[in-house]
């Protein structure tokens, strides 16, 4: 190699390994730094050096650039913003690299020659900057940028800390922060009940922070996360690691997988080894990867029918002829554009350097084209990516610039809007934008627009061609209120029943079930168990049943509530209860009828026999026990519930009371008869009417002292039976509920006792007999009433009570007044004076 081939390659070399910078002068300068190459290499030189070159130029990435241009160039052609002033720029190529970033800001704040920190020598100095692409490249040039400061507007930068006002007061973004479209994407997940899902992320700080913040809002939004898998750079233990990430995701149950961090060329490897295991899993790509995802045909498992966030662009000029019309003969000094034409079209370039590396990196033979290509086709095919966003980057800072300029009175440049840099943002702040007819504010308290958002199903047809179906938006208004639509009819799913995939850790509970705690760590990941009796779950995937009301029991399946019915002995809906009237009005109609027959004949020897007056009291106290059944039927209220116990109570003891003096009378009668008798002195009226006045006043206490302690009450019995509420009374005491029939109980034996001893006594008419054989049916009657009223409950328990309150009553009556209405009625000839005065005889 001769020394001028020697010394050309070296030009080449040292041009080839230039920073690609686009310079255009004005009287307003503003920087910029922008991704536009996607891959770093490090090359040696000649010198033995290694230097960072940038490599391989996606066609989205130089749309942006080319956004910048338009816009800068639209606003010098346009007479009402910046009058009488022209617009330039002085913008590098960051790569994707903070290194390069921070070195191309410290240039264009330093001017040509050796870069010195807080030293310029540039005639016209930036009023501020637009940039960068990523937040990896933004942050750094954010912080350096806040030092003196000067005003940034990032149209792609999306981490959450760059939202930090404290800190980067001059920061802007024409994009929203993460935390903005995780919150979307979480609000959308819950719209379907996704609940399970998976994470792959980019094994980088940006991939780290975006997992790390997406993880903490699933959790908030009750989502949990099977799985997070990192696109890893290539390691001896590679294969491993993808095998492991494929094994992973064919096994799990998630069937929706989310997107964070970068989209390289590692997490481009990464899904092409996962693609065949994907055919069933729902991709959801977030709005910093859907610009670039380009190659498509080699990832169709993949990407194909996924679900697609993206900015909704507003309202922008027609650019494509514009980009259309760069081509490298027309712009020969586009080192950008050079590279470009040989990754699309493989035309080799002027540099022999670049076209070795490129052919070797890019792994393609390069040809020497006919110079017809053009961009147009491809620009059709390609994302519009962040070119709104760059686009109105570039015209917000213009705009400030304006009406900067208008406030301080068209003053010079050099002296108004140079020295006033530092109020650049201040204007920029106060813009307002005109949406849906109303002004607001284009910029949020933390420097970011407000959002909207559509969300695409992609779908990949043949030939490498994509469909993008707008399905759903989100806008965020100013009060942080979310707006959303979503058409679920216009999705195609990505499984063979095209219905919405289930993606939970669990079944979902049925109706009438609830979730319970599994033994998983997940809280998504539960089991199902049916409701307890009386609590329904009218929804699946209830957390808790819902408990029926007091007046309701649960359906046979647990999924609503029934009214329960309301029980007691009915006049309208129980028969027994119209017996039981029946019988009762028939025995105190029959009773009245005898009564009346007692009275009429009250002066026969029959019925002047043991005391007449005591067999009055008796046929009233009967026939009013009689009476008291009604008190038992109907609805209980809380003054029928007090009667029924108290009266019948108190009209069965007088009744065994007036049975006792009859038994006391007959036996007092007899002892009397026997001369010198000391029972001379008690016979007559006063010893009868001492023994029923004295053991009734008992139970009169004893009633009282119920009534007035704990008088019995209407309660409603909810909990015995599920399907009926039993109306029924609440005693108030069973003590003395139990007084009150044990006193009873002990009047009746010592009735029947002293009944039983007086049986032979001879005398004209001696009841001792039917006294005793009443009284044994009187106790017969409620002894078997007691367990059988102990055993029962509801209407059943008052008709027990009722059936032993007619059968004693009716035992009493019969046995003593049937016979001697008999005699009366149809033996008168046996109710004389000298018939019984001849039997006794």
């Amino acid at each position: 190699m001769t020394a001028a081939d020697r010394q050309n390659s070296e030009a080449q070399i040292e041009e080839l390994f230039e920073d690609y910078e686009y310079v255009q002068d004005g009287d307003v300068m503003i920087g910029g730094v922008t991704t536009v190459n996607s891959h770093l290499a490090f090359v040696t030189a000649i010198p033995s050096e290694r230097i960072l070159m940038c490599l391989f130029p996606p066609l989205y990435y130089y749309k942006n650039l080319l956004a910048f241009f338009y816009a800068v160039d639209e606003i010098n052609k346009n007479p009402h913003i910046l009058p009488n002033l022209t617009l330039g720029y002085h913008i590098y190529d960051s790569c994707a690299d903070p290194r390069k970033a921070i070195k191309s800001i410290l240039h264009i704040l330093s001017g040509p020659g050796k870069v010195v920190p807080n030293y310029s020598c540039t005639k016209k100095k930036v009023v501020g900057f637009i940039g960068d692409h990523y937040s990896r490249t933004t942050l750094p040039i954010a912080q350096l940028l806040g030092i003196y400061p000067y005003s940034q507007i990032s149209y792609g930068a999306t981490d959450t800390f760059l939202s930090d006002r404290f800190l980067f007061p001059s920061f802007f973004r024409t994009v929203p922060n993460d935390y903005t479209t995780y919150t979307i994407i979480c609000h959308f997940l819950r719209y379907f009940g996704w609940t399970w899902v998976g994470i792959i992320s980019s094994d980088d700080d940006t991939g780290d922070t975006e997992t790390s913040l997406l993880t903490n809002l699933l959790t908030s939004h009750e989502i949990c996360v099977d799985f997070v898998l990192k696109a890893k750079r290539k390691s001896p233990h590679y294969t491993n690691d993808m095998d492991e990430s494929r094994y992973m995701i064919k096994k799990s149950s998630a069937r929706i997988i989310i997107t964070c961090g970068t989209f390289n060329s590692i997490m481009q490897s990464f899904l092409y080894y996962v693609n065949d295991v994907m055919h069933d899993r729902t991709l959801i790509l977030n709005p910093t990867f859907s610009p670039q995802i380009v190659n498509v045909l080699d990832y169709h498992q993949v990407f194909n029918l996924s679900l697609l966030f993206d900015l909704r662009h507003g309202k922008m000029p027609d650019m494509e002829s514009y980009f259309n019309s760069f081509h490298p003969s027309k712009n020969p000094k586009d080192l950008i554009l050079e590279s470009l034409w040989i990754v699309m079209f493989s035309c080799l370039s002027g540099n022999k350097v670049k076209n070795e590396l490129l052919s070797i990196f890019l792994k393609m033979s390069l040809h020497k084209c006919k110079g017809t290509e053009s961009l147009n086709d491809y620009l059709l095919s390609v994302s519009r990516g962040n070119i709104f966003q760059m686009y109105h980057a570039v015209w917000s800072l213009a705009t400030a610039l304006h009406n900067m300029d208008i406030t301080r009175g068209h003053q010079s440049a050099d002296h108004q809007i140079h020295q006033l840099t530092h109020k650049v943002h201040h204007y920029i702040k106060a813009m307002t934008c005109s949406t849906d007819g109303s002004e607001r504010k284009c910029f949020t308290e933390k420097g970011e627009q407000q959002p909207s958002y559509s969300i695409y199903n992609d779908i990949l047809l043949k030939r490498n061609y994509r469909a993008l179906r707008a399905v759903a938006s989100y806008n965020v208004s100013a009060g942080s209120d979310l707006e959303f639509s979503i058409s679920t009819e216009n999705i195609r799913w990505k499984n063979s029943e095209k219905e919405i995939p289930r993606s939970q850790c669990s079944a979902s509970c049925k109706s009438g079930q609830r979730k319970v705690t599994s033994s998983s760590i997940h809280l998504c990941c539960y089991d199902c168990a049916p409701c307890s009796e009386g609590e329904i779950s009218n929804k699946s995937d209830s957390e808790n049943c819902m408990k029926c009301p007091e007046d309701a029991w649960s359906s046979e399946n647990r999924t609503f509530c029934i009214s329960k019915k309301i029980e007691y002995l009915s006049y309208s809906e129980d028969i027994i209860s119209v017996a039981f009237s029946c019988l009762s009005t028939f025995f105190c109609i029959l009773t009245t009828l005898i009564f009346v027959i007692f009275v009429s004949h009250r002066d026969t020897p029959i019925v002047r026999a043991n005391n007449k007056n005591l067999s009055f009291v008796l046929l009233v106290s009967i026939m009013l026990s009689f009476l008291c059944v009604f008190l038992f039927l109907g609805r209980p209220v809380d003054i029928t519930c007090m009667l029924r116990q108290i009266c019948t109570g108190l009209l069965l003891s007088i009744s065994i009371s007036s049975l006792l003096a009859k038994t006391i009378t007959v036996y007092m009668a007899f002892k009397a008869t026997k001369p010198g008798s000391v029972w001379r002195t008690w016979t007559g009226v006063k010893l009868p009417n001492c023994v029923l006045l004295i053991c009734s006043s008992i139970q009169v206490v004893i009633c009282m002292s119920w009534v007035t302690l704990c008088p019995p009450f209407q309660e409603l019995d909810t909990q015995s039976y599920r399907e009926k509420i039993i109306v029924q009374c609440n005693e108030g005491s069973d003590l003395w509920f139990f007084s009150v029939l044990g006193y009873m109980g002990i009047l009746a034996a010592v009735s029947f006792i002293t009944a039983f001893l007086a049986r032979t006594l001879p005398d004209s008419f001696n009841e001792a007999k039917y006294i005793t054989f009443s009284m044994l049916v009187f106790c017969s009657v409620w002894i078997a009433m007691i367990p059988a009223y102990l055993s029962t409950k509801g209407k059943y328990m008052v008709a027990v009570e009722i059936f032993a309150i007619l059968t004693s009553n009716a035992g009493l009556f019969g046995c003593i007044f049937f016979p001697k209405c008999y005699i009366i009625l149809y033996k008168p000839e046996q109710n004389t004076k000298s018939y019984i005065m001849s039997r006794t005889a």
